[in-house]
């Protein structure tokens, strides 16, 4: 297979969770590129005059970049993924600063098989996204249901992937 894995579709069981093993340490000008390529110019990511008297003291990373980290880690795992095909919803739990480094876990919550075809297959997941902890443990949520403060996205969307 040319992703460089030979886990396919038929491989993943619901239930199953991945750690990604990698982590990605944002840097203060990549997630200022990233957000200007968003066309975000919100100031709680680019106005460090203002934001150092702000509730964090600094500039915020925008969740969009932090959402392209998190599926960009998910290819240790997940590497045949070749198509996000739907995104059912998502939080950003925690914020992100430069300096943190962004770990991730996923969880294959189904496995659909598309009419027509049976070359592809369906996904979904629920990827967590955790800032300077690794994810081996798969930080989540307390017993009471409070979000570990690590985590910094929680997103459950659709991925497809080819079938043996």
């Amino acid at each position: 297979m040319l992703a460089g894995t030979r886990h396919r579709w038929d491989d993943y069981a619901p239930g199953e969770r991945i750690d990604h093993v990698d982590g990605m340490t944002i840097e203060e000008s990549c997630h200022m590129t990233a957000t200007r390529l968003y066309q975000n110019n919100a100031r709680v990511h680019f106005n460090q005059h203002v934001e150092a008297q702000g509730r964090f003291g600094r500039r915020i990373v925008y969740g969009g970049h932090i959402i392209s980290l998190a599926r960009a880690l998910t290819g240790n795992g997940l590497a045949a993924a070749f198509r996000l095909a739907a995104i059912n919803g998502g939080r950003h739990v925690n914020p992100s600063f430069a300096g943190n480094t962004i770990y991730a876990w996923s969880e294959l919550l189904e496995r659909a098989e598309l009419p027509g075809r049976r070359d592809v297959g369906a996904l979904r997941l629920r990827t967590v996204a955790c800032k300077d902890r690794p994810a081996a443990d798969f930080p989540d949520q307390d017993p009471e249901g409070r979000p570990d403060p690590s985590v910094v996205l929680d997103l459950d969307y659709w991925v497809l992937m080819p079938r043996r």
